[in-house]
């Protein structure tokens, strides 16, 4: 790099010549094996400014590797990123919003607020970014990668979160361009959006082989707008989970509420989503009009019911009362009653202890701000108060999320494979997963081995068993990466494949279907499989 590049990259950075230089200084301690929080209280800033932030190690870091004058060092970069948890997950999570358009639901408990998609409020912070860019995909999608760069966290491996009301309630074309321009800001492509006519799947093979691959695309819509026809559009598009508002499995709670579908309504649309291959995300809401604690805990019950539901994640939502939507009104007339805070607990540290190990629960509250509550729980550190509650009733959740691999070293040697059979829908599911002695889960599998091929007119599902996710723990490193210790990049997704392969041989059938995202196809490729109509086949 000339003297001049490095003026101009020197002027581009956000950062004064005295912090890099005390940032370059905290880094080479952590290089020598400081911890982090101790090299940074221990160079302070000067003239009393308080103590320099994660993101100027991160600018440090950047600066240096691109300079020359260091080379890529992952682990180090591991260690200075702000919030790594964000990324123990495996992927690095990308939420965008749609435009405000109206939803055929009417529910009383929904928010509804003035130039925003319904149930969605202002302030909040994935709302937030949605109208700071005029709910614009691209400018979304590019403002977050670049923010998630900064602070230091990988983003070659993406997934996808499109919220925003009901997504098959949007028109067909705006679906088809909105998603286009999600795939194009990965791409870094195209970002004035004019180039004439771009065909989805060219974008998408581009992103294939992309810097910013896309290796997730969940969307959210309502049970009763589930068609045949939208999940193969969908399925062409990329999506490969999708997100249910069920609310609730008790029709009486679901009419009081105007929900506008049954339970069986809601039951029916699953088991065309999992026939068709897609993760299942369904949203469940204690606390509506007519439902009291004991009727919740009985409703729970009912999502894990054998060849029911049995979603594969989880978000629990408890009903809040907003001024800005109709259930305001019944609460006014006294016809509603939020539960307490600590009815709330109770009621959570007893449902949460029964849910199965292949489900994992992604929320406990929605992350609505406090000032928009008028009455019931305003806690934000509900799941840490009701894991405590737990605690001192000696349970425990064995959900995913409470069993996922976070820090830590991995010894391969004491890695146990777990084979766990059960019925869901029209199929029977296998979720493998490998976990550690001490029941830390490592990576998992979903197989589906459907009882009837033809609900979905796929060719690619005859005679087929359906991979409908591969997911391996640990913090996110980029691809091509090795990270020591690391759950990533060990063999074991592949192991679960092959297993996967055994499982549905020995039941007869033919094929093995899996239900790629566009950046995952050379993954699945190079493990055999064939990229066809709208999934990737391995023959078995």
């Amino acid at each position: 790099m000339t003297e001049d590049e490095r003026e101009i990259w020197r002027q581009k950075r956000q950062h004064s010549d005295e912090d890099m230089v005390l940032a370059y200084k905290i880094l080479d301690e952590i290089k020598q094996g400081a911890e982090p929080r101790r090299a940074l209280r221990s160079n302070p800033l000067p003239g009393g400014r308080g103590f320099l932030a994660k993101h100027a190690l991160v600018a440090a870091y950047h600066e240096k590797v691109a300079l020359g004058e260091w080379e890529d060092d992952p682990l180090l970069l591991a260690k200075i990123r702000m919030k790594p948890i964000r990324t123990l997950s495996g992927v690095t999570t990308i939420t965008v919003l749609t435009k405000p358009y109206p939803c055929p639901g009417k529910c009383i408990f929904c928010p509804s607020e003035e130039g925003l998609p319904q149930s969605y409020l202002s302030d909040e912070p994935g709302a937030r970014r949605g109208v700071e860019h005029a709910f614009n995909p691209y400018t979304q999608v590019s403002s977050r990668l670049n923010a998630l760069h900064e602070v230091g966290h990988p983003t070659d491996k993406i997934e996808l979160l499109i919220l925003g009301g009901s997504w098959t309630a949007y028109p067909a074309s705006y679906r088809e361009w909105f998603i286009r321009r999600c795939f194009e800001a990965l791409n870094q492509e195209n970002p004035n959006d004019e180039q004439g006519e771009v065909s989805l799947s060219e974008v998408q093979k581009t992103n294939s082989q992309a810097r910013h691959r896309n290796v997730g695309l969940v969307v959210e819509t309502r049970p009763d707008l589930i068609t045949i026809d939208n999940l193969i559009e969908m399925r062409r598009q990329g999506v490969t989970k999708m997100q249910l508002g069920v609310q609730s499995m008790d029709d009486r709670v679901l009419e009081l509420n105007q929900r506008g579908h049954s339970a069986e309504e809601a039951e029916d649309a699953i088991r065309m989503v999992r026939a068709a291959g897609f993760k299942v995300v369904v949203h469940w809401m204690p606390n509506l009009l007519g439902a009291t604690p004991e009727s919740d805990r009985e409703d729970f019950a009912r999502l894990w019911r054998e060849g029911g539901i049995n979603p594969d994640e989880l978000k629990i939502y408890p009903c809040q009362l907003l001024r800005n939507a109709e259930l305001y009104q019944y609460w006014q007339r006294g016809e509603y009653t939020p539960y307490s805070e600590q009815e709330l607990i109770d009621l959570l540290a007893d449902i949460k202890p029964t849910v199965p190990r292949f489900c994992r629960i992604n929320r406990v509250i929605r992350d609505i701000p406090s000032n928009h509550v008028v009455e019931g729980n305003r806690n934000t550190s509900l799941r840490q108060d009701v894991a405590l509650e737990m605690e001192k009733r000696g349970k425990a959740c064995q959900c995913i999320r409470c069993r996922e691999i976070r820090k830590g070293k991995i010894d391969d040697r004491n890695l146990v494979l777990d084979d766990q059979v059960y019925r869901a829908g029209w199929a029977e599911e296998h979720f493998l997963s490998y976990n550690t002695q001490d029941d830390h889960i490592l990576g998992f599998l979903r197989l589906s081995l459907p009882n009837n091929a033809r609900i979905f007119p796929a060719d690619e599902l005859q005679n087929a068993a359906i991979i409908r996710e591969v997911h391996v723990y640990g913090q996110s490193i980029e691809v091509g990466s090795e990270g020591s210790g690391s759950a990533q990049h060990r063999g074991l997704g592949s192991s679960l494949i092959e297993k996967a392969a055994e499982i549905a041989r020995s039941k007869g059938y033919q094929k093995l279907t899996v239900i790629s995202a566009v950046g995952t196809r050379e993954y699945y490729a190079a493990r055999g499989f064939e990229l066809g109509e709208l999934y990737m086949v391995r023959e078995i």
